[in-house]
């Protein structure tokens, strides 16, 4: 990997040769070496990883460069290749207001008669409270029995708030993720509301409580669903680690938070054990405890991985794959999602030529010799490319090129 135009690899490699050719150096000052060419390589992984080589989000990403122009470089709004969008009129506009010629300005003499109108429409939006009384009748007949219209549903007390004013809050803290301190701040100088913060709290779990109905029908709907993706990442519930576990599809998602990661947690949550159609996620290995579906890796996981061992361990192979999963994927999409028999065999043909390239420029580690306690160590790029060969059916299956006819001992059988 290069950091600043130097080689951190070739300069480490040169300092172990050294220390191998050097038999003055004493046995705890060369541990004592090991011990800092390790840190310097751990802080060098570090540094050079990113949003584009890994899982990191962008906001982590070290010296962040951020655009910059001088003034005049650009000229203000759309960028050319910018694709504008033009505000259009609606057929049937909230209000209409009339507007007439003043026949008193015009020349006198002369005999006027309308002949249409132009329009011109004004796009806003009105910010306010709107508090409505509702005024049931009430009657009484000539023995004293009293008749009350009744209420709309949902109105019960002499005063309360509205489902608008609830869902817009809901949206606010949920969606936008605003603090309590922000939405009483914005609802006091927009509206004219003075709500506590336990009313918000309140209004958080009415929704909460109306969305189990939510979840009593979207665990089955995504346990039947063609495709399911799966993810996880920790959050903080009350000061505690978790994780937020997720299972989704084009049309629905199911967020659900535990305090473990893995099966007993997926277990629990009740989607993916049922799950007979395609599972798409990381690789992470407790997914592949769940044999009765077939498995997808994501591609978008295996880019950044493949970048990072282009960018950082020198890989032409890595990039060679990086850019045929691309092509691959417009290549599907161009065909209208699939292709033929004979192309998907091409494609995985180029697949495995990428992969053998890797054998030849990352070869597997010497075997140790008899005797030799643990497993010998493979470099990440090894790693991966081990990985890439061994689930070759999971990841072709992403970019939608289908398995070939003949069974095959590739992908989810020894993937896993």
């Amino acid at each position: 990997m290069t950091i600043s135009d130097i080689n951190v690899d070739e300069a480490l490699e040169r300092v172990r040769q050294q220390l191998k050719e050097d038999r003055t150096v004493s046995p705890s000052l060369r541990a004592a070496i090991d011990v800092l060419m390790l840190l310097v390589k751990l802080m060098a992984d570090r540094l050079a990883t990113s949003s584009r080589n890994s899982s990191k989000p962008p906001s982590q990403d070290p010296n962040r460069q951020r655009r910059s122009r001088a003034n005049g470089q650009r000229r203000p709004g759309g960028q050319p290749g910018h694709e504008g969008k033009t505000l259009a009129p609606v057929t049937e506009p909230d209000e209409v207001v009339k507007l007439r010629v003043d026949r008193r300005r015009l020349p006198r003499g002369r005999t006027y008669r309308a002949v249409g109108v132009e329009t011109r429409q004004v796009q806003d939006i009105v910010i306010q409270a709107v508090v409505t009384e509702y005024r049931v009748e009430v009657l009484e007949d000539d023995q004293g029995q009293r008749y009350v219209a009744p209420f709309p549903e949902g109105v019960t007390r002499p005063i309360q708030y509205g489902p608008r004013l609830k869902a817009h809050v809901v949206y606010l803290s949920q969606y936008q993720l605003l603090p309590y301190a922000r939405i009483r701040e914005l609802l006091t100088s927009q509206c004219g509301l003075s709500l506590s913060t336990g009313t918000l709290f309140a209004f958080n779990q009415e929704a909460y409580q109306r969305a189990e109905s939510f979840a009593e029908w979207v665990i089955p709907a995504l346990r039947e669903a063609a495709t399911v993706h799966a993810d996880e990442t920790g959050m903080q519930v009350g000061g505690k680690r978790y994780w937020l576990h997720s299972a989704s599809n084009e049309a629905l998602t199911w967020l659900a938070p535990h305090p473990k990661r893995g099966q007993e947690a997926m277990d629990a949550i009740g989607v993916l054990p049922f799950v007979r159609g395609v599972m798409v996620h990381d690789h992470w290995k407790p997914y592949y405890r769940y044999p009765d579906c077939r498995h997808a890796l994501c591609n978008a996981h295996d880019l950044r991985e493949l970048t990072a061992a282009w960018e950082n361990d020198d890989q032409a192979w890595a990039k060679s794959l990086h850019d045929l999963l691309l092509d691959m994927h417009h290549a599907v999409d161009a065909a209208g999602g699939s292709v033929s028999p004979e192309e998907a065999q091409q494609w995985r043909s180029r697949y495995r030529h990428c992969l053998a390239e890797g054998d030849a420029e990352c070869p597997p580690p010497m075997k140790p010799p008899p005797g030799t306690r643990g497993r010998t160590k493979r470099t990440k790029a090894r790693n991966l490319l081990e990985r890439l060969q061994a689930c070759e059916d999971d990841v072709l299956r992403s970019s939608r090129i289908p398995p070939p006819p003949s069974p095959t001992t590739r992908g989810s059988a020894t993937c896993g």
